[in-house]
């Protein structure tokens, strides 16, 4: 390919990003007019800088690879869930039918590599050692920075039995470490119930907040009189999957009036989600959330209202800060963007994809000190998370328990 048309290649792609990323309907508003007359000027400047690659750069580029880089890091540059596929990486995107094996981690991207948000308890990567906020540097042999975030989640599935082998970034490591796990069918566990304080507290912890497990609390919730039950303690501490409509179905069921979240974007209305008083279950028990950093998405959502109306105290570590809604758009050349079009907003205002959930009480995991790897472990094998000598406290419910025995029934 001649150069010239390489570098109008390269050109019309960015173009391309533009006129989708902007909208193709200006409907003569002269805000919108603005900012795609600035974006439309850049393009200028787009090809001065790809006409340098391309006559001046040390080798011949790889235009197609240039091409993708470059789109691929548009729209990264925007927020972790927003994502360029190639027209090969959207035909697998939507090949993908779900319920293929997993290794139990839920990840999103932080500076540019993939960033583990939590591991679901007792999968293939929680026994492997892998915690909230390890860098996933490499999946298998390719570089994760190179990989939008749809295809990284697909990487991560496999047929059941498969070994799935990550790079992972650690603290105080001057090598990545190499993990393999055997991906597993391994089903979510129901909410774990537990009583504390002669039964006047219920403990309830679900692994996701879908409609089978806020209906598992729900039912618990419903119960909480004829057990004796007093006291909420709820904890959301690596809860990171789930939908966000019950997640406002279940800060409902704690809440009587009020608002429990907000959802706008750029081409989407705002939407406001109050509590009805008929769908309230126990709007009285005193409650305490506990969350983390591996708090994410529709879990954060519940614990803002909750917070935010002054319903519950929040113990913890601020959350991981994820809450937008995605929309696909196909281009022209079978390729799509997965774009966030509208972000949900906590009562009082704040983006939960921006800010995450601040604690009203802030106690810090005292679990990061007591894992680690083996130091000793020969450079051949693969590292094994070993647990430290010491007694495993776990502060933050210490914390929380301590608020809710202080609280009046």
């Amino acid at each position: 390919m001649p150069k010239i048309s390489k570098i109008l290649l390269l050109a019309v792609s960015a173009v391309l990003v533009v006129v989708v990323f902007l909208g193709m309907n200006s409907s003569g508003v002269s805000a919108a007019s603005t900012a795609q007359d600035g974006a439309y000027r850049q393009i200028n400047v787009y090809s001065e800088v790809l006409r340098h690659i391309q006559t001046d750069y040390v080798t011949d580029p790889d235009i197609p690879a240039v091409t993708n880089g470059a789109l691929r890091g548009l729209l990264e540059s925007l927020d972790a869930d927003s994502s360029y596929l190639t027209p090969a990486d959207y035909k697998t995107y939507k090949a993908d039918k779900g319920g293929k094996a997993q290794a139990g981690i839920n990840v999103s991207k932080r500076y540019g590599y993939a960033t583990v948000v939590s591991v679901v308890p007792g999968s293939p990567a929680d026994k492997a050692g892998l915690a909230d906020g390890d860098i996933l540097e490499a999946i298998e042999s390719e570089d994760t920075r190179d990989i939008s975030l749809a295809m990284i989640q697909r990487m991560l599935e496999g047929t059941p039995g498969t070994t799935l082998t990550v790079s992972v970034v650690r603290p105080r490591k001057a090598e990545p470490d190499k993990v393999s796990m055997v991906r597993t069918m391994a089903a979510v566990p129901p909410v774990q119930e537990t009583m504390y304080e002669n039964a006047s507290i219920l403990y309830l912890k679900p692994e996701i907040l879908d409609h089978d497990h806020v209906q598992q609390v729900e039912a618990k919730l419903k119960a909480m009189q004829k057990a004796g039950n007093k006291k909420v303690l709820l904890d959301l501490r690596d809860v990171a999957a789930g939908d966000m409509a019950e997640a406002t179905r279940l800060a409902n069921d704690l809440l009587k009036d009020g608002t429990i979240a907000t959802l706008e974007g750029q081409k989407v209305p705002k939407q406001v989600f109050t509590a009805d008083p008929a769908k309230a279950i126990n709007a009285t028990a005193p409650v305490v959330v506990l969350v983390n950093r591996g708090t994410a998405g529709p879990a954060e959502l519940v614990a803002a209202a909750l917070l935010d109306n002054k319903r519950a105290d929040v113990v913890g570590e601020k959350t991981f800060g994820e809450g937008a809604q995605q929309k696909t758009f196909e281009l022209p050349d079978g390729a799509a963007l997965i774009l966030s079009v509208a972000k949900y907003g906590s009562p009082s205002g704040k983006k939960l994809q921006d800010e995450g959930v601040t604690p009203s009480v802030t106690v810090a995991s005292g679990m990061d000190d007591q894992t680690g790897v083996d130091e000793d472990a020969p450079e051949d094998t693969t590292p094994v998370a070993v647990k430290k000598p010491g007694v495993q406290v776990d502060e933050q419910l210490t914390k929380a328990l301590d608020l809710l025995k202080s609280k009046a029934a």
